[in-house]
């Protein structure tokens, strides 16, 4: 008979405060991209199937498969599939914290970081944290919040790296979901019941809270990132009004040409002409 007693040491109690503001599971078709955004809160993105990459201002990270992908507090990016692949992905946004290496490590300061971990432990967690936020046992909270201080800690133990505390602005969680649900399908038809049921809240209460933290009301958004996706096609495709009116959701050529002057003080072919008479041969 063989019997082995292990010892725990004390445990350490000065555990940085976070909060879990949504987590997600999407799929996005071949050549999808969402439009560049910032967000006061970490996200981690784990890459469940596909190829793609991460456009930061001045960098193109490209992921796949099994990548873990962590953007840092206000860091300008989007995300985009590649044309053979489509990109599934779990995101987490996470407020309270960010990431950063040993200065030994000689890392780029972009603010993004990848990591290729143990597929299956990873997506144990993941999956887990999926269950519990959707099923909502009885302390859920409390179990999210431990399994995220185990992914802290294996991100920690095997890439070093260094977990800091990161003070910002709180926000509401529904918004956070909306926000982040807006960013990535604003070509959809999209409505504000619909919002309100991805957010689990009252359609006025989450205007409300919505305003509150943005200063916008959630369709007030969703124009404004509909409108940056359009300025950036008229800057760079020579797709017709009427292609980039679809593209971005509006429902017709007259309503996308109303809500762009209303945002820019321009019609969208008075702003394609003023750019390309900008623009150096």
């Amino acid at each position: 008979m063989s019997h082995e007693v292990y010892k725990l040491e004390q445990a350490p109690e000065d555990t940085i405060p976070f909060k879990l503001l949504y987590i997600t599971h999407s799929e996005y078709d071949k050549g999808w991209h969402s439009t560049k955004h910032t967000h006061h809160f970490t996200e981690l993105f784990y890459i469940v199937n596909g190829k793609g990459s991460f456009l930061l201002t001045e960098h193109e990270i490209p992921v796949k498969e099994n990548d873990l992908v962590i953007i840092n507090p206000n860091v300008e990016h989007t995300e985009r599939s590649n044309a053979q692949d489509s990109l599934e992905y779990i995101a987490l946004g996470i407020e309270g914290i960010s990431f950063s290496l040993p200065e030994e490590k000689g890392e780029a300061k972009i603010g993004l970081f990848t990591y290729q971990g143990d597929r299956k432990d990873i997506l144990f967690f993941l999956k887990k944290l999926l269950d519990e936020v959707q099923l909502r046992p009885k302390n859920y909270e409390a179990v999210c919040r431990n399994i995220i201080d185990i992914l802290l800690i294996k991100l920690h133990r095997e890439k070093d790296f260094v977990v800091e505390n990161k003070k910002s602005h709180r926000m509401n969680q529904s918004v956070a979901l909306v926000k982040h649900y807006i960013n990535q399908n604003f070509r959809d038809n999209i409505t504000l019941d619909q919002l309100a049921q991805i957010g689990n809240i009252n359609k006025y209460y989450l205007s409300h809270c919505f305003k509150e933290d943005l200063g916008i009301s959630p369709i007030g958004y969703l124009n404004e990132v509909r409108i940056r996706e359009a300025k950036n096609l008229l800057e760079t495709t020579d797709y017709t009004i009427a292609e980039i009116a679809t593209f971005n959701g509006f429902s017709s050529q007259s309503f996308f040409s109303q809500a762009f002057k209303r945002e820019t003080g321009e019609t969208p072919s008075v702003y394609r002409r003023t750019i390309t008479q900008q623009t150096p041969v």
